[in-house]
């Protein structure tokens, strides 16, 4: 094994192993790195510590030796509503380094990976396609709802409510104080609990182990399972890039279709993908997208917190019902097919299990995954726009947005940063018909942040969410509802039409069509000729807005951050 290889490159190795505690018979054992998001940060992180040592009993027993290693991520939901958003999405690529720094500069054999949400997973998953190492992944499940199935993702719509007047400070306050109630991933199906779904459905999982409650003792006894299985890949040779495959990745887009996933997978898999020596982009989510099943009802797009998944037979669960349409040779950790796991799972008594806890809340299984034949919806959940707004592409979570934004014209209202654009919503500046957009908000422009309080005063003002859209070069949280469209590339910051448009400019939006253009000026309609002349006018006397940053890391991901619909992230 490499280890052992390098064990005798490097005489210091011993000695300094010993020095931090490990013993002279662990030397020569399959030695494992068990990477974790562990630290204070936030609930999808604080219980992990657990998992690691769980996963560390596993490696042991099946004849290995786990050694602990930490990058701790940040939250989304602690970073929203200031500049500390904006740091979110480098964040990812920033833990991914530090996983091939930790796997490269001292040798290990295999590595069992531990996170929960929205960038430490995917920066996980970057990782191990970037190391290359026999790898497995397990994820901190997801937290309990609190009273009356109160979930994170409401605060949002609680918080444009107080801010309207439409709620006392102490109803708001009650809400902030029982939407967490237990540690895990925020319990509504965005980035976090979409990535959890993604890592099982790429093959890196063992069955059914995703998107776990926190809470449930199935959970530590997953990770006690990866660690002996860390121990196994590791013997056979069998690697990350061994097991995930094209299709591998198509088998995850689909299964994001079915589930209504997060618009930041656009993100995340794209970007993991190129780790593994893989391209898809925002086509092959859209072609993938056409025509598959929408099937689980659940938060923000549907009734039921993410914790019900698992009661519905997790992803298994929802492979079984889209199966004919997945990639079933596909290989993963087990050492067996898709297929042949979810054979196994149907025998093995695991539907059982989550039948039995499903029966404790009353609610039926069809109520939250759809059968195939009764789907929530026929087209995914996402569509990738083009046009003169966004030449290299746009998405749009139309599951989440009103039937009227289908087919509209709007007239825009450009804004610069968030904060201007949120502030006119909430003073009512706003109209029925506006198109909001706001720009300068992509990786080059401000590191990508999330538009989560805009889309929040959006859908919850009854005049407003089904009449009006949010546009934008930035991205939204995974659990934002309402008409929005995000992604939009080439974004402000590189010169992309979203920086020219002005004041009164007409928006037409067509999902259908799959379209997002430019067609007027000062609230008339022109040719796509003459827009195309406009806008290269507009272009010749655009002027950059200078770099939001001259120093520390968001430069660094200012300058070198790919365009949104290829990863946004750094090259």
């Amino acid at each position: 094994m490499t280890s052992q290889r390098l064990r005798k490159i490097a005489p210091e190795l011993d000695p300094l192993r010993l020095g931090a505690g490990w013993k002279p018979e662990d030397l020569s054992k399959p030695q494992i790195i068990i990477e974790s998001t562990f630290g204070d940060s936030h609930p999808g992180s604080a219980h992990l510590m657990g998992l690691v040592e769980t996963a560390r009993e596993g490696i042991a027993e099946a004849g290995g030796f786990g050694a602990r290693y930490f990058t701790t991520d940040i939250c989304d939901g602690e970073s929203q509503g200031h500049d500390g958003i904006n740091y979110s999405l480098v964040s990812r690529d920033m833990i991914a380094n530090m996983i091939e720094i930790h796997a490269n500069a001292t040798p290990f054999d295999g590595g069992v990976f531990i996170a929960s949400c929205d960038k430490g997973l995917p920066a996980h998953l970057m990782g191990m396609g970037r190391i290359n190492l026999p790898s497995i992944v397990v994820t901190g499940g997801v937290m309990e709802a609190g009273p009356d199935l109160l979930t994170l993702e409401q605060i949002g719509t609680y918080s444009a409510m107080f801010e309207r007047g439409e709620i006392s400070e102490e109803k708001f306050t009650y809400y902030k104080q029982h939407a967490c109630p237990s540690c895990g991933a925020c319990s509504f199906m965005g980035t976090a609990s979409t990535m959890q779904i993604m890592a099982e459905s790429l093959g890196l999982m063992l069955p059914g182990t995703a998107l776990l409650p926190a809470t449930s003792p199935d959970l530590p006894e997953a990770a006690r399972r990866a660690g002996r299985q860390s121990v196994w890949l590791a013997r056979q040779g069998l690697t990350a890039r061994q097991i995930v495959t094209r299709e591998s990745f198509e088998n995850a887009v689909m299964v994001h279709a079915a589930i209504s996933g997060s618009t930041n997978a656009l993100l995340h898999l794209p970007a993991i993908a190129q780790e593994f020596g893989i391209e898809i982009d925002g086509e092959t989510f859209d072609r993938l997208h056409r025509g598959m099943h929408f099937l689980l009802d659940i938060r923000p797009t549907g009734r039921w917190p993410a914790q019900y998944v698992y009661y519905a037979g997790g992803v298994p669960a929802i492979m079984e019902e889209i199966k004919s349409l997945l990639h079933l040779d596909v290989m993963t950790v087990t050492g067996k097919t898709l297929g042949e796991n979810l054979e196994e799972c149907r025998t093995n008594g695991y539907y059982e299990r989550c039948a039995a806890l499903l029966e404790k809340t009353g609610v039926k299984r069809e109520e939250i995954l759809r059968p195939y034949d009764r789907p929530l919806g026929r087209d995914g959940s996402i569509a990738i726009l083009r046009g003169s707004l966004c030449p290299d592409g746009a998405v749009i979570k139309h599951t989440a947005a009103p039937p009227e934004m289908f087919d509209t014209v709007l007239t825009a209202r450009p804004f610069n940063c968030e904060e201007d654009a949120i502030a006119a919503i909430l003073s009512h500046k706003i109209q029925p018909g506006d198109a909001v957009i706001i720009r300068y908000e992509g990786p080059r422009g401000s590191g990508m942040p999330e538009m989560f309080y805009t889309t929040e005063a959006i859908s919850s003002d009854p005049a407003l969410s089904s009449s009006i859209a949010l546009l934008t070069d930035g991205r939204f949280s995974g659990a934002s509802r309402g008409p929005a469209i995000g992604h939009i590339s080439p974004e402000a910051a590189e010169g992309g039409p979203i920086a020219l448009v002005e004041d009164g400019d007409l928006i037409h939006i067509d999902v259908t069509a799959r379209k997002l253009d430019i067609v007027g000026v000062a609230g008339e309609k022109k040719t796509a000729e003459e827009i195309q002349q406009i806008l290269e006018h507009r272009k010749k006397a655009w002027t950059p807005m200078p770099p939001r940053y001259s120093s520390g890391v968001l430069r660094l991901f200012s300058e070198h951050a790919q365009s949104p619909m290829k990863g946004g992230n750094m090259k």
